[in-house]
């Protein structure tokens, strides 16, 4: 296991909440989903320019593949973005995590996978409870976490798919340029705001860079050289650099409950990922491997 790799995840993690914190200084003139667009956009051509996919090549079967590929990303940025216009990253990114981590458990119908959801479930009550004792959370800014979450678990099947079928990064810019144009209707006074605005502008494409640009880039650098499970644990811990980086970037504070709350969820996570079975397909190709 390379060391390299290891920061190459932690990185990526740090900058995708960075460009979240970088994202919310926009919200006030753009909104969320006009952010979103852009973004979206914006990662898109980037990634189009530096993997050119051969479009004309696509059967109609990796089309449908992307496009629903889209859909989730579409959903899952759009929401955690106007979840994290209305409550700090910390939270949110804590209540997204329940999404991967349902489908982690769905898929492997386990007990010891529904006993790690049952943590992370604890985990969220004890969010809802600091919530009605301390600082409330907003009620909307929640319901887009958990809306987010849902998307989450769709882009983890639909990434899976299009990985498979698609060759390079193709589908991934593709998908990233489709999922623009769908949330553009939601969000088109807002990109209008931040093309006529260069400051706005700059810190959206800043946004679009830290939060797709980098962290897909190192972590397809990193997955070459990391175990699934190392690299399952490392993401884990984006609630704890959500918090760290909502502290020291927009001064969001913590009480302990969140901190407790944020520490049952990474758990959850870390647990699901160590004790996680591969599926059916996973072991026929362990078997071929080894064979």
């Amino acid at each position: 296991m390379s060391p390299g790799a290891v920061g190459l995840v932690l990185a990526s993690c740090a900058s995708l909440q960075l460009g979240g914190a970088v994202a919310t200084h926009v919200f006030p003139h753009a909104g969320p989903w006009g952010v979103t667009t852009v973004r979206l956009l914006v990662a898109g051509l980037l990634l189009a320019l530096i993997a050119r996919p051969a479009l004309r090549a696509w059967s109609r079967q990796q089309w449908l593949a992307v496009g629903l590929f889209a859909l989730t990303l579409a959903g899952m940025n759009g929401f955690y973005y106007a979840a994290i216009a209305l409550i700090p990253l910390a939270p949110a990114v804590t209540i997204e995590f329940i999404g991967p981590l349902l489908l982690a458990a769905i898929l492997s119908r386990g007990a010891r996978e529904f006993l790690w959801v049952g943590l992370a479930a604890g985990g969220l009550a004890l969010l809802g409870w600091d919530s009605w004792t301390g600082e409330p959370l907003d009620l909307w800014g929640v319901t887009w976490a958990l809306v987010a979450g849902v998307f989450w678990m769709g882009y983890i099947l639909m990434s899976r798919r299009v990985g498979r079928i698609v060759p390079g990064q193709g589908g991934l810019a593709m998908a990233f340029l489709i999922a623009a144009a769908v949330v553009a209707p939601f969000g088109a006074t807002g990109v209008a705001t931040i093309v006529l605005s260069p400051a706005l502008l700059g810190l959206a494409v800043l946004t679009a860079v830290l939060a797709s640009l980098i962290p897909y880039s190192f972590e397809l650098v990193a997955l070459r050289s990391l175990p699934p499970a190392v690299f399952g644990v490392l993401l884990a811990l984006e609630p704890v650099f959500a918090a760290l980086i909502g502290w020291i970037v927009l001064g969001q504070t913590a009480s302990v409950g969140l901190l407790v709350a944020v520490g049952m969820v990474v758990a959850a996570s870390m647990g699901t990922t160590l004790t996680a079975r591969p599926a059916p397909a996973e072991k026929r190709e362990e078997t071929q491997q080894s064979a």
